[in-house]
């Protein structure tokens, strides 16, 4: 029987498919067909996260953690320059602390 997942996984997946008694055929991208893979990716993830039980979030955030590092990796962008632009963003347009929900403007 054929499972289709057409998706971006990670390193050992294919080794814990075949552990379990079945055949993975995969590819590896390269360029932009692998930052696109990794985008589609971090949505993914991120519904996850949404979805996710209490006892779940931790993990479900450490896998979008996972793909923004890989996105990083592919961007040429340190933690700290990341970091950097997150300050700027912040200053020029606020964070989240004061948890203002908008709900319409007139």
């Amino acid at each position: 029987m054929r499972v289709m997942y057409n998706k971006l996984v990670r390193d050992r997946i294919p080794e814990i498919i075949e552990a379990d008694g079945h055949h993975p055929v995969t590819h590896v991208l390269d360029g932009d067909d692998f930052r696109t893979a990794l985008l589609a990716k971090l949505v993914e993830e991120a519904h996850e996260a949404q979805s996710a039980s209490v006892d779940e979030f931790a993990g479900e955030l450490a896998d979008v953690w996972e793909v923004i590092q890989a996105l990083m990796c592919t961007s040429h962008l340190s933690c700290q320059e990341l970091e950097r632009v997150a300050a700027a963003k912040r200053g020029e347009r606020g964070s989240f602390d004061r948890r203002i929900f908008l709900e319409y403007t007139e």
